[in-house]
C-alpha cells in the first residue's frame, strides 16, 4: 500500500480514475463511497483532512472491504492538491446539478479525477473554481440531488464505460 499521493499516482499504470470528496461528513457515505471506488477501479480516494470524516470503524464497516484496497488520503490543501494532479495531466471534472454540460454528453479524457461536493452545500467555492469544467446528472424525477455515493458510482462508471468502449473499438 503507497504511503503517498505522489506514491500512489507514480505506480499507475494507465489513465489514472480518481475520486475527490469535498467536505463529506457522514462515515456511511464515505464507506459507500469508498465501495463504489474499488468496484470501479479508483486508483485513490482524496479528501480534506478539515470538515470531513475520516476513515471510522463504521465508513471501514459500511466500505466492505474496500477500506482495505482503495487508497484513502487527507490532504491539508485540497485546492493545492487539485493543482497537482493537474500537472499530471489529470483533468479535474466537478458534478455540479446547475452545470450547463450533461455527464453522458461531456467531453473529459480518461485520466480524471472527480469531486464530488459535501452532502447538502456540495463543494466547497475554492473547489469549483479548481475543477477544469463542471458537469450534471440528468435527472428526471422530482428530486433535486442524488446521495453522494451513488453519484459517485453514476460518475465513476460513466469514466469505466468510456474506456472499455474506446478499448473495444481499438
Amino acid at each position: 500500500r503507497s504511503h503517498s499521493l505522489d506514491d500512489t499516482l507514480d505506480a499507475v499504470t494507465g489513465s489514472p480514475l480518481l475520486l475527490v470528496l469535498d467536505g463529506i461528513q457522514d462515515p456511511h457515505n464515505l464507506g459507500a463511497c469508498l465501495r463504489v471506488a474499488d468496484a470501479a477501479g479508483v486508483n485513490a480516494v482524496v479528501a480534506p483532512k478539515d470538515r470531513a470524516v475520516g476513515l471510522t470503524a463504521t465508513a471501514s464497516k459500511v466500505a466492505s472491504g474496500a477500506a482495505d484496497t482503495v487508497p484513502y488520503f487527507q490532504v491539508t490543501n485540497l485546492a493545492r492538491t487539485m493543482r497537482e494532479l493537474k500537472e499530471r495531466d489529470i483533468w479535474i471534472v466537478g458534478t455540479d446539478e446547475g452545470a450547463k454540460d450533461d455527464l453522458f454528453t461531456a467531453d473529459f479524457p480518461d485520466s480524471v479525477a472527480w469531486v464530488l461536493g459535501a452532502e447538502g452545500e456540495g463543494m466547497r467555492r475554492l473547489t469549483r473554481e479548481h475543477c477544469d469544467f463542471l458537469v450534471r446528472i440528468p435527472m428526471q424525477g422530482v428530486v433535486e440531488s442524488l446521495n453522494v455515493s451513488v453519484a459517485a458510482g453514476i460518475v465513476l462508471f460513466e469514466s469505466v464505460r468510456r474506456r472499455l468502449s474506446r478499448e473495444q473499438g481499438k
